[in-house]
């Protein structure tokens, strides 16, 4: 365990369990309309592959920059309404390890209600494809 890690820790009660979002889970809060989903893919891979509707695409080298612009300047930049430090958001990747890496950014900058789905793209697409051929 790192010392960044240890840190957190310390000052968090949050488990890998209460960080992480399924599948399921991600689709009622995406019908609810009561979470921020963030796809930290870089805009190439959103345009070849495709993406998890409702999302707002910040390429990982982009977030912690990104969560510090005044809403106008996020929205402009973005295309969507910017996350306050106490909205839920829920990072995405294709797999899990860049969304895991913005989760950290977004932690670090106050914001107390976040999650990454870890299954991220590869997951959300071979299960609604094949939710859709059923």
């Amino acid at each position: 365990m790192g010392t960044g890690e240890r840190l957190l820790r310390s000052y968090c009660t949050v488990s890998d369990t209460d960080i992480n979002v399924s599948h399921e889970q991600l689709k009622q809060l995406l019908d609810g309309r009561a979470v921020v989903v963030i796809d930290v893919r870089e805009p190439w891979e959103l345009r070849e592959y495709g993406n998890i509707p409702g999302t707002i695409n910040v390429p990982l080298g982009q977030v912690n920059q990104a969560l510090q612009l005044s809403p106008e300047e996020f929205k402009e930049k973005y295309g969507g309404d910017k996350p306050v430090p106490s909205d839920h958001v829920v990072f995405s990747c294709l797999a899990g390890i860049r969304s895991k890496k913005a989760l950290d950014e977004a932690v670090n900058l106050g914001y107390s209600d976040v999650q990454h789905y870890p299954g991220g793209w590869e997951e959300w697409a071979e299960k609604e494809i094949l939710q859709t051929k059923h």
